[in-house]
């Protein structure tokens, strides 16, 4: 039995189109998170399907904006979003999705937001951000950002919360995870610079860049030649001393975790932080190479996570019954960072 139908076995997913849809979604997490992906091995069984679901469906939506057909309008991609977001609606009512291909992918979110009892507020946040992405095309400033990565980032973290279970209340951990989630977002956005101005979008905040005497024209320039600015690169410089921030800021909501889930994040939150650390080791160029953790530094972190995951598991740790409470927007938040 290949491992991604044991994982539905585990998690007692019956019904040959239910474990498809999981099984699509799965293949969507695989395929476009790798990082997390890797992270996401480390959980115990039962609890993977639930997060395969929700990254593979924001991957999903995030590909209909970012990787659309040559010939496709903006228009075309608000048509295609608003036909996700009225399914995404009728499913998370119980209702069935009207274009099949939707129903693909939200059969199995909808499984588990019901599951987990997530909140169909996420949800709309997540779709609103994605809807940004069709309009937006540069950030003033960090709180601006911040908007939008409520909906991209935060509430993916608030998402996965339940499904990982907490030891500590979840309104405690819930700050916690949002920041981790925007934590990993700007990693992506830092890393994936060149990648984003190809796509027309800056997602660097315009009063730092300007801060540092950068605008879109000089990013273009080093975008197409392939190297660093020195403005730019001090710039770089000081978004990945905000981005560390963000994850001290988050750091402690890991042990907050299920001891069966705490190897898993923090596996990702090691793999993801590197990131940071292979630009700041070639000098913040960001634009003759994208910058990634070598699969031998993934097993290097996963497989001791794992051997930590299999430890907890036998001396029961369980995953507690979800709980409500925590919308991740309340709580200190560190001061003058990407926050």
């Amino acid at each position: 039995m290949s491992t991604a139908r044991a994982e539905l076995d585990a998690a007692g997913i019956t019904g040959a189109r239910l474990r498809e849809s999981y099984l699509r979604c799965r293949d969507l997490h695989a395929r476009h998170g790798r990082t997390y992906f890797t992270a996401t091995r480390v959980l115990p069984p039962d609890r993977r399907p639930g997060v395969h679901a929700l990254y593979g469906f924001a991957r999903w939506v995030d590909d209909i904006v970012d990787e659309p057909p040559p010939e496709s309008t903006t228009r075309d991609r608000a048509a295609l979003l608003d036909g996700i977001g009225a399914d995404l609606e009728r499913v998370l009512a119980g209702v069935s999705a009207r274009d099949p291909a939707n129903a693909e992918v939200l059969a199995a979110l909808a499984h588990t937001a019901e599951r987990y009892g997530l909140p169909r507020a996420h949800f709309t946040a997540f779709m609103d951000s994605m809807r940004m992405d069709l309009t937006v095309t540069a950030y003033r400033d960090l709180d601006h950002l911040r908007e939008y990565m409520y909906g991209s980032a935060a509430v993916i973290g608030l998402q996965v919360l339940p499904v990982l279970g907490t030891v500590a209340p979840r309104e405690e951990a819930a700050p916690h995870a949002a920041a981790l989630g925007e934590a990993f977002q700007l990693t992506n956005f830092l890393r994936d610079t060149a990648e984003d101005l190809r796509r027309g979008r800056v997602y660097l905040p315009g009063d730092v860049l300007a801060a540092h005497g950068v605008d879109r024209s000089l990013l273009e320039h080093c975008a197409r030649i392939r190297a660093p600015h020195p403005r730019v690169r001090d710039a770089l410089a000081e978004l990945v001393e905000a981005n560390q921030d963000v994850y001290r800021w988050a750091e402690p909501g890991i042990a907050m975790l299920s001891p069966v889930a705490r190897p898993c994040v923090a596996t990702a939150f090691r793999l993801y932080r590197a990131i940071l650390d292979e630009i700041r080791a070639a000098d913040y160029d960001v634009w003759s190479a994208r910058h990634r953790v070598s699969d031998l530094r993934k097993a290097a972190a996963a497989v001791p996570a794992l051997a930590r995951a299999l430890v907890a598991r036998s001396r029961g740790g369980r995953v507690p019954r979800p709980r409500s409470g925590g919308d991740g927007r309340s709580g200190s938040r560190p001061s003058g960072g990407v926050t």
